[in-house]
Formats: C-alpha cells, sequence, structure tokens
C-alpha cells in the first residue's frame, strides 16, 4: 500500500469542455491572470483582465455592465499624484494625461465588449468579499453613479468606508448578470491568494463568504435548469491551495501568493477538469512554439540564431492552417 501525504481536492466533472475553437474571456484577481497566462502560453484564445487586476465580486460586475451598456453614463476619474485614475479600474489606465487615461479606460471597455460577445467561456476568479466604498470626504462623490472603487490608487483613506460585502449582495449583483449571457460556460473560482493586510481572521471570513456565494450561484441554477439557462461551473483553487498542497514551500516569498511550482500544479488540475483530453494532447508543441520564442540568444545576429528564427517562421505558418489565431 502506497502511503498518501496529501489529501486530493475533487473536482466534480463538468458538463462541457474547453477546446481550441473556444474564446475565453478571464476576469478577476491577479490568480485571473495566472491561469490565463498559462492559456496563452498554450495559444489559446484568450482576453485577461482588460481592466486591469479586479479583486472584488462587485467591481468585476461593474466592469461588465460598463462594458454591456449602450452608453457610459459617467467614467468616475480622478486625479492624485500627478496621475489620473479611473476608480472602475486598476492603475494600469492611469496617465499623467486626463485625456489618455479616459481614452484607456474606453479601450478597455471596449476591448471587454468584445470579449463578453465572443467568449464561449467566461471565467471569474473572486478575490476577497472586503470592497471600498466612497466616504464623505471623497471629492466630487455625489458625481459618480456607483459606490464601490475598484481600487483606491493609494488615495487618503478617509476618502473610503471599508466593510465586508455579504452572500446575498453578491448573489443579487452576480445573477442578473449570468442570466443575460445564457449561452456562456461560466467558470467560477475562488483566489488561493491571502489578503493578510485584512487580518488572517477577516481573510477567512472573506473567502468563506465568497465560497458561499458561487455555491448559492451555481445551486439556484441546478435547482431549475432549463435548456437556455447558463452552465456554470466551479474550481477549486482555493481548496487545492489549502487542503492539497497545505505548505509554506508552495507559497512565494512574500508567503501570501502561490509559488511558481503551485500555480503549474493548480494549472494541471485546471486542465484535467476542463480542457478536452484530445485538447490536452495538442497543446505541447504549441507551448513548445511559445517557449522557443521567447528564447533568448546571446548574439541575435549569428547564423545560429538567424536560423532558428527562420525554423520557428516555418513552424508558425505550419501551425495556422489550423490555428490562424497564432501570429
Amino acid at each position: 500500500m502506497i502511503m498518501r501525504l496529501t489529501t486530493p481536492v475533487h473536482i466534480t466533472p463538468v458538463q462541457a469542455t474547453i477546446d481550441y475553437s473556444d474564446k475565453i474571456l478571464l476576469l478577476g484577481s491577479c490568480f485571473a491572470d495566472n491561469v490565463g497566462e498559462k492559456l496563452q502560453h498554450h495559444y489559446f484564445q484568450t482576453t485577461i483582465n482588460p481592466f486591469g487586476t479586479l479583486y472584488n465580486p462587485v467591481s468585476i460586475a461593474e466592469a461588465i455592465r460598463l462594458a454591456k451598456a449602450d452608453a457610459i453614463e459617467c467614467l468616475p476619474m480622478v486625479e492624485w499624484g500627478g496621475l489620473w485614475h479611473s476608480m472602475t479600474h486598476h492603475g494600469v489606465c492611469s496617465n499623467a494625461n486626463k485625456g489618455i487615461a479616459f481614452q484607456q479606460c474606453m479601450a478597455s471597455i471596449a476591448n471587454l465588449r468584445q470579449a463578453l460577445r465572443e467568449a464561449s467561456v467566461i471565467v471569474i476568479t473572486f478575490g476577497t468579499a472586503w470592497i471600498y466604498e466612497y466616504s464623505k470626504q471623497f471629492p466630487n462623490v455625489d458625481n459618480f453613479s456607483t459606490k464601490v472603487v475598484a481600487n483606491c490608487h493609494k488615495m487618503p483613506a478617509n476618502w473610503f468606508v471599508r466593510r465586508r460585502l455579504s452572500v446575498e449582495e453578491i448573489v443579487s449583483v452576480w445573477q442578473p448578470l449570468i442570466n443575460s449571457m445564457p449561452d456562456k460556460h461560466w467558470i467560477f473560482t475562488v483566489s488561493p491568494i491571502r489578503h493578510i493586510k485584512d487580518g488572517l481572521h477577516e481573510n477567512q471570513l472573506s473567502k468563506s463568504i465568497l465560497l458561499q456565494a458561487v455555491d448559492s450561484l451555481a445551486a439556484k441554477r441546478s435547482s431549475d435548469m432549463t435548456f437556455n439557462e447558463p452552465l456554470i461551473s466551479y474550481f477549486p483553487a482555493y481548496e487545492i491551495m489549502i487542503d492539497e498542497l497545505r505548505d509554506y514551500r508552495f507559497y512565494a516569498d512574500d508567503l501570501v501568493h502561490p509559488s511558481t511550482m503551485a500555480i503549474e500544479y493548480i494549472w494541471q488540475r485546471f486542465g484535467e477538469a476542463f480542457l478536452k483530453s484530445s485538447t490536452r494532447e495538442e497543446m505541447l508543441p504549441l507551448y513548445q512554439l511559445w517557449r522557443d520564442r521567447h528564447h533568448t540568444f546571446l548574439h541575435p545576429e549569428s547564423d545560429e540564431a538567424i536560423a532558428f528564427q527562420q525554423r520557428i517562421q516555418k513552424r508558425i505558418e505550419d501551425l495556422q492552417t489550423k490555428y490562424p489565431w497564432i501570429q
């Protein structure tokens, strides 16, 4: 009998699986970035966090709402620290020039709108149930249509009020969004990244609320299932990190984020759960292409390097017959 040193997390089999014909949208915490990068490294058709990293369920939902809106009523832009910031975006759209910052935000909205229209699979990663809302001290607060900020952008603490979402609030925000896109396969996950600045106890409370909310969304759908309702799946990234890996050697140096090894392991479990077996067989040569394209030569002008690049270009041309999106 072989001794077991871990407790494997059971993943519920899904009704639909992903192949290379699917377009995949990933939104949420930096764990969405981790999974999205793995998909990109294997040349899946992906869009990752057009608004930048978003942590709480309300801000992720607000990004989708903005992208689905016929017109943008008001995009909250605030100047702080020499930069103009959008309160619905991560800092990726911030800029010293207000016009450029606004254009970048509008481009991200257009990017997300297109991704929502084209995606067959949407992966949502909730990071925390803690949110920040505008306080009365926030400049021109009455001009903003939303109460919850996606990112505080290091603005004064007294400009915001911090509180924790309830399960009911999260479900009430997300249920209409999911129902409005019944042709999508929704994959929800809770980020394994620990928000220890909230406090360890507070982090656990936060994660438990997120877990309950996702479970409620999935249960609500399965209890009254019709043909044209969206498919909702859950991927237990949090449980794999906390229970199956369960050791500080699987954390990065900050003891908060998963290590490279942990991300690779969780990615493998994700692939086993959601990627067709035939698709997994296709992935190796595509990953090898990505790896070779990112190989750095000490002397790129050498005959060896030039011949290597020519072979890569030939491989790309051969693969484009089946995967025309590879550039």
